[in-house]
């Protein structure tokens, strides 16, 4: 077991100072199953007050007994360590936070009041004759959990829920990051009781069901949620989608084409945004079906789509700025391509009000559209195609605007009036800093103008055509480079 050295010198100096101190919770679960944990808790006999005194730089802002300690280190996630007080929790009226918080006297009192047996676990490490010796307090058999791969709840688990209903879902997400099964008592008193986690503040579920989502099991996750009775509390209008048949395009009902898309988009690794999109692009379909079988219609199903995931996203609290692209990859997740029938203009059309940036985005979710649909292959040649034309008219295109001067300071320069002549010259010079980009510079290409304008109208017209060739001949390799980077021809 590897505990890094900051947390042990937190624990280290708060025994030399005569206090108990052990490693507890998730890190002491994970380290037991061969893990790194992601964060590190300590809980001690010490008062705030006291560890404070051991460690002067940390802060204590809160009323649950929990210090702040700073390492100093500069890795980010070992900058500060959580201690906390052995306590004790009375009663939890609004099914969230402790009605009171209370000092408990050992470590035993301290691990009672947690959620699961697998994480009601405390150990420390001390170093006795020059040996590791590793102390374990294990008072419900949490390590025996471990080993079965079960999620139990501590104690009474309808005692254990109202205190924080969250852990409801938490038992969701435990079960399928860590491969574990919940224990059926612990499973029906989560049936029993979903109702609670309306309870709980939209800011707070929307947390818990990110963590879902953004894990690889996320399909097998959200699934758990609809089968204890939580989703329907959660994400009402996907579950509406349960049984809900579609159309001679899917082999699957509206729900399961639903969680087949995340599936893919978690496999892929896709982010959030995607996942979330992934999830919610068909949502409006049981509510706009037409008809029954294989030939009934869903119109319209991605504009309704659209305006609800902007409802169910604002009332989960997301931040703004990842409601919007999330709602806007939903309303264009239906868009037409076939190669040789939609033109660049349409493709244009479509990354103006898309978003450039959102582009590959989109491509994605059209992606886990087609795995959830039951199509064998997620990028098919046309796909690839317009990948292709989404760069291509995404590209900067070579043009006078590209040069550090213009129309108007070759005019200046040569005192002339508009004409021919101007456009000439702007075409020799763009050859010029095609030819070595560091020649883009306005006191050389000043020079440059000055000197073109000695020359007849027929060397201009010469040298213009040349460097138009020029042009042509670079706009091709640079279009044919684009094509191998997608296979296409």
């Amino acid at each position: 077991m590897i505990i890094p050295r900051e947390v042990k010198t937190v624990t280290e100096k708060l025994e030399k100072d005569g206090y108990e101190a052990y490693i507890v919770g998730g890190c002491a679960r994970d380290l037991l199953l061969g893990k790194n944990p992601d964060d590190w808790d300590v809980a001690t006999s010490a008062k705030p007050e006291e560890i404070r005194t051991v460690f002067p730089k940390s802060f204590y802002e809160n009323k649950f007994l929990t210090v702040t300690v700073q390492t100093g280190n500069k890795e980010e996630s070992l900058k500060e360590i959580e201690v906390t007080t052995f306590r004790t929790e009375a009663q939890y009226t609004d099914k969230r936070h402790p009605d009171e918080v209370n000092f408990a006297s050992t470590v035993q009192e301290d691990l009672a009041r947690r959620d699961f047996t697998v994480n009601a676990i405390a150990m420390s490490q001390k170093i006795e004759n020059r040996k590791q010796k590793i102390e374990i307090i294990d008072p419900f058999n949490g390590q025996k959990d471990l080993k079965n791969k079960t999620i139990r709840a501590v104690g009474n688990p309808e005692k254990r829920f109202s205190e924080d209903a969250l852990r409801m879902m938490r038992a969701a997400r435990l079960s399928i990051i860590l491969g574990f099964e919940i224990e059926k008592d612990t499973a029906l008193a989560i049936k029993k009781n979903s109702g609670w986690i309306r309870h709980i503040s939209q800011e707070r579920i929307r947390d818990e069901f990110l963590k879902i989502i953004m894990s690889e099991k996320a399909m097998e996750g959200v699934e758990l949620l609809r089968e204890l009775s939580l989703l329907k509390y959660i994400l009402p209008e996907l579950e509406e989608g349960y049984g809900v048949g579609q159309n001679k395009h899917h082999i699957y009902s509206c729900y399961e084409h639903n969680m087949r898309a995340l599936d893919f988009a978690a496999k892929k690794n896709f982010n959030k945004d995607v996942r979330m999109a992934s999830l919610l692009h068909d949502i409006a379909k049981p509510r706009v079906k037409h008809g029954e079988g294989v030939d009934s219609t869903f119109y319209n199903h991605e504009v309704i789509g659209a305006k609800m995931t902007q409802r169910i996203l604002d009332r989960l609290k997301f931040p703004k700025k990842d409601a919007e692209k999330i709602t806007k990859l939903v309303r264009y997740h239906l868009f037409y391509y076939n190669v040789d029938e939609v033109g660049e203009s349409s493709v244009r059309r479509l990354v103006r009000q898309v978003g450039t940036k959102n582009m590959e985005e989109l491509l994605q979710l059209r992606m886990a559209d087609r795995i959830g649909s039951g199509v064998p292959k997620a990028e098919p040649y046309k796909l690839r195609h317009l990948k292709y034309i989404i760069d291509k008219v995404s590209q900067d295109p070579i043009s006078a605007k590209m040069l550090k001067v213009s129309g108007n300071d070759v005019m200046t320069i040569l005192k002339i009036k508009p004409g021919p002549r101007v456009g000439q010259i702007l075409d020799i010079l763009l050859g010029f800093i095609l030819d070595d980009p560091k020649n883009n510079k306005k006191e050389f290409l000043e020079k440059e103008v000055e000197q073109l304008g000695k020359l007849s109208e027929k060397e201009l017209a010469s040298l213009s055509k040349k460097a138009k060739a020029g042009r042509e001949k670079l706009e091709v390799k640079k279009d044919e480079m684009t094509k191998k980077k997608y296979w296409v021809s």
